[in-house]
């Protein structure tokens, strides 16, 4: 090193400060401090934003801790810590419909504005009735809760006549020329009311019936007791032989089968609902050869020509034993 006259270091034979390696320093072990990350608690302390009351050290929750009945807003406005990933919600399994208790069929109650769809089923096979019933002797075994069958043209059912509902419905088909040559039943709504009130008056041994097919009304039906009616006098009547009458209102449901196949489901809503009963009869006049020919295609078979007070009739049966051969 170069020296002045008086002992001190030439400014300008010392090192350029510039130039001098940095200083080594000794590594100590500890880290160097950083700057907190206002968004990430520490590791070692909850986060006093998410309570956890039940978990012990845990911090009392700040003022601004969620509220539980705001969690989901303030969750959707914050996401959690990624140190404290929250759990998934697990789907819950859909519960299985309670089938051991099914819910019990109710008769239709017919309306004659916006009648109901009728959801077609096969009618059970009942057993024969061992207690009696609480409105006493039922001659008919009920046809009102008969229920309603499905058929090849629509779903059918037999509700009974209410005069006040029905009988300017009935007294219009009765008019009808087709209706009125077989059944004498032209004139005002009282000749068809007085047809109709003794059978509603009476012991049940005829039950007046509209048929309803898919829900609109557009046949007359009588079932009745037919060993308890004067055409018992006339051929070999069987305890429980049950009768039928119809009338097909509508000129659009006549000559395309759908007699045929009504005559068929009624016939079986018969047997199978009257467990006493043999056969189904019928007594169509013989001047009407489409209802004669609706009997025969739907499993009746011709009996025998039967002179009845007030016309020549084809009686008409199908035997329980038949049933599924005709």
């Amino acid at each position: 090193m170069r020296g002045g006259e008086d002992g001190v270091p030439d400014p300008d034979s010392l090192p350029n400060p510039d130039s001098l390696p940095e200083p080594s320093v000794p590594d100590s072990g500890i880290p160097e401090p950083s700057a907190p990350d206002s968004g990430v608690p520490d590791s070692g302390v909850p986060d006093s934003r998410t309570p956890d009351a039940g978990a012990p050290g845990r911090a009392t929750p700040g003022p601004d801790a969620t509220d539980p009945a705001t969690e989901g807003a303030v969750a959707g406005a914050r996401p959690p810590s990624p140190l404290q990933p929250q759990p998934q919600p697990q789907p819950q399994p859909r519960p299985e419909p309670d089938r051991s208790h099914p819910a019990p069929r109710t008769p239709h109650s017919y309306s004659p504005v916006g009648a109901t769809h009728l959801a077609p089923h096969t009618a059970p096979r009942l057993t024969p009735r061992t207690a009696p019933h609480p409105h006493g002797d039922d001659l008919l075994d009920r046809p009102e809760e008969w229920g309603p069958v499905a058929t090849p043209v629509g779903a059918f059912q037999l509700v009974p006549v209410r005069v006040e509902r029905d009988l300017s419905l009935l007294s219009a088909w009765m008019n009808d020329p087709a209706v009125a040559a077989f059944w004498e039943l032209a004139g005002p709504e009282s000749v068809t009311a007085a047809h109709l009130r003794p059978q509603l008056d009476g012991d049940g041994r005829s039950v007046p019936c509209l048929g309803l097919l898919d829900g609109v009304p557009m046949s007359y039906w009588e079932i009745y007791r037919a060993d308890l009616d004067p055409l018992a006098r006339h051929y070999p009547a069987r305890p429980h032989d049950t009768g039928v009458h119809l009338l097909i209102g509508g000129v659009a449901d006549r000559g395309r089968g759908v007699g045929t196949a009504l005559l068929r489901a009624v016939a079986d809503l018969v047997l199978d609902n009257r467990p006493l009963c043999p056969r189904v009869v019928a007594e169509p006049d013989l001047r009407n050869t489409p209802s004669v020919s609706a009997f025969l295609s739907a499993g009746f078979r011709f009996s025998a020509e039967v002179d009845l007070p007030d016309k020549r009739a084809a009686l008409m049966v199908r035997d329980r034993a038949l049933r599924n051969l005709l």
